[in-house]
């Protein structure tokens, strides 16, 4: 059985660490309102990129040769995965859900006789993947949102990632992210970058893309659309990672604090229990010499 000592320091040393978690969490939640209003304001102009894609594919016509970034190699031979983490833990399983996403990823690719290569943006991202997957990591990014994130910092992954493809590098890459819910929520997410995809117009013609005329024409448009549109969904991701990651923190540390208070609270009766035993030992012991002289 512990010491009334180490009972008392025990107790001083989770009412420290019940300081710390509850600061964190109201860091997070300072945090937290900045980067939702961000992933969420993104998420109209990143939709309304993709329809106006799908009108330009629409209106080509056939027979007309797209460019490379839409219509791809026809090749499905060496797959990029994109793993988009946090940079810092102390956020439930944020980071491990999407390592698990990427890790799916990788078994089920290679099943298939694809040759994998990973970037990884976060550095828990790459610690957690290169223990296996080392040698596939070919980029690597971090402290991206330390300073709160731009369109620049998209770019940054966007513009390699496309020379690469340029190169021939890679035929198909893959973002895995984790999309924002709510709070309590985050969504892992996995969406295809290149070759960017265009979604199919409905059947029922409910929603018949408008016909327009282009000046200049839909292809050149789409060349410098293409290569726009994969910065515009990267930085999607990392504003929804950003989010996500806030989010998930301030949970954990707040579960962190309640667990601490409860802790204490099972460690303070205890340590009455054993305080209140040891003043009646002492008082038996007095009783009982008081008798025998």
């Amino acid at each position: 059985m512990p010491s009334l000592k180490d009972l008392k320091v025990r107790i001083e040393s989770v009412k420290s660490t019940r300081k710390i978690t509850s600061a964190m969490k109201m860091v997070a939640a300072s945090k937290f309102r900045r980067a939702q209003e961000q992933a969420e304001a993104t998420r109209p102009y990143a939709e309304a990129m993709a329809h106006i894609m799908a009108a330009l594919t629409s209106s080509l016509g056939e027979g007309t040769e797209g460019p490379r970034l839409l219509t791809g190699t026809g090749r499905r031979d060496t797959i990029l995965l994109v793993v988009v983490t946090s940079d810092r833990g102390l956020c439930g399983a944020f980071n491990s859900q999407v390592v698990r996403e990427a890790l799916r990823e990788i078994r089920a690719l290679e099943a298939e006789g694809s040759t994998v290569k990973i970037i990884c943006a976060g550095r828990k991202g790459r610690d957690l993947l290169r223990r296996e997957h080392g040698g596939k990591i070919v980029g690597f990014y971090d402290d991206i949102a330390r300073g709160g994130i731009s369109f620049a910092e998209a770019r940054m992954i966007a513009e390699p990632l496309l020379d690469m493809f340029e190169k021939g590098e890679f035929d198909k890459a893959v973002i895995i992210y984790n999309r924002f819910k709510n709070v309590l929520t985050q969504i892992v997410a996995s969406r295809q970058l290149v070759p960017v995809p265009v979604p199919e117009a409905r059947r029922d013609g409910a929603e018949a893309p408008a016909l327009y005329e282009y000046e200049p024409d839909e292809g050149k448009i789409l060349s410098d659309l293409l290569p726009r549109n994969v910065g515009v969904q990267v930085y999607r991701a990392l504003l929804e990672s950003a989010a996500g990651e806030q989010g998930a923190r301030m949970t954990a540390m707040d579960n962190a604090t309640r667990n601490a208070g409860d802790m204490i609270d099972r460690l303070t009766l205890q340590y009455n229990r054993a305080r209140q035993a040891y003043i009646t030992k002492e008082m038996i012991e007095i009783v009982t010499g008081a008798e025998a002289v």
